[in-house]
């Protein structure tokens, strides 16, 4: 038995088409929750999850409320069929909110108004900008701010060893990409976004997001919950409200917060989402480690069995 258990929320970009449905038809809490998000948002988020098409879950404010519900109904399946201790949660840019929800921090009609808006006001941020983001193997930190202040871009992800990501304006992103090499960066790869998340061109939807956690219920969590920007637990409303908001524009320091959990002694991960990319970055920071990604009825009864 695994003593401590880090959980690990999907973030956007990992949405499928009929993520969620099998588990709605075989476990009522699944359906429960699906069935709550549609009430709220007063539309049907549930079917555009389950029957598409990809065009219309992709966008900002369909995918983030949408991965925030499966993220959700994946562990209330997983702690009725298993009961065991979380040390700790992370999660990756709209995941961290769904980590959140899960330690209690705000419950989950609030946190489901919360992320819908933070949606909403992102999709308005890449309408009114035109943004790109690119992927950057192989490099150092260090290497990649430097780009990043050359070509006046920004770094928005640090995901793993040796993989960064930038975003910013799309012709400066472009131009750091074809630069790239040039600073000893092995690749460099456009990557197929809505716009520049992460980067000073979410000012205005950090500004707005800032407004509304204003008004948010907000309590400690009951297991700790590693912040993205400062790749620590946050504890207070005030430090959970600010990171949240800092979050828009700041740098996701993902290989910190899987580093912390670690630290935290979180022995055993669960991604929950679709797609495995959580856990194919946390092997490479932590060799060795054990995890297992939980998206659908087979993964969540093989997780359980294993727990």
């Amino acid at each position: 038995m695994p003593k401590k258990i880090g959980l690990l929320f999907a973030g956007q970009g990992a949405q499928a088409v009929g993520m969620g449905r099998d588990l709605a038809e075989q476990f009522p809490t699944a359906a429960d929750l699906f069935q709550k998000a549609d009430d709220v948002l007063e539309r049907k988020l549930s079917e555009i999850a389950w029957n598409g098409p990809i065009e219309d879950l992709t966008k900002t404010s369909n995918c983030q409320p949408a991965l925030f519900v499966h993220g959700l109904a994946c562990l209330a399946i997983l702690r009725e069929l298993a009961g065991f201790p979380i040390g700790g949660a992370a999660g990756l840019s709209l995941g961290e909110m769904t980590a959140h929800a899960a330690a209690g921090t705000f419950d989950f009609e609030k946190g489901l108004r919360l992320v819908q808006r933070r949606g909403e006001l992102m999709d308005e941020a890449c309408e009114k900008t035109s943004g790109g983001m690119a992927a950057l193997i192989g490099a150092e930190e260090n290497v990649v701010r430097q780009l990043a202040a050359d070509e006046e871009v920004d770094v928005a992800n640090i995901n793993a060893p040796g993989q960064i990501v930038i975003s910013g304006e799309l012709a400066k992103v472009e131009a750091a990409v074809g630069v790239a090499k040039e600073y000893g960066i092995r690749r460099a790869t456009m990557l197929n976004v809505a716009g520049a998340y992460h980067s000073r061109l979410m000012e205005s939807a950090y500004e707005k997001l800032g407004a509304v956690l204003q008004h948010v219920p907000i309590q400690p969590p009951s297991f700790p919950v590693i912040s993205n920007v400062t790749g620590d637990e946050v504890r207070t409303p005030v430090e959970i409200r600010r990171t949240l908001q800092d979050q828009v524009t700041g740098t996701v320091r993902w290989l910190d917060c899987m580093e912390r959990l670690a630290a935290l002694g979180c022995d055993f991960f669960i991604e929950l989402g679709p797609g495995g990319v959580l856990a194919g970055l946390l092997r490479r920071t932590l060799k060795g480690v054990d995890v297992m990604s939980v998206a659908d009825v087979e993964s969540v009864r093989k997780c359980a069995d294993a727990l």
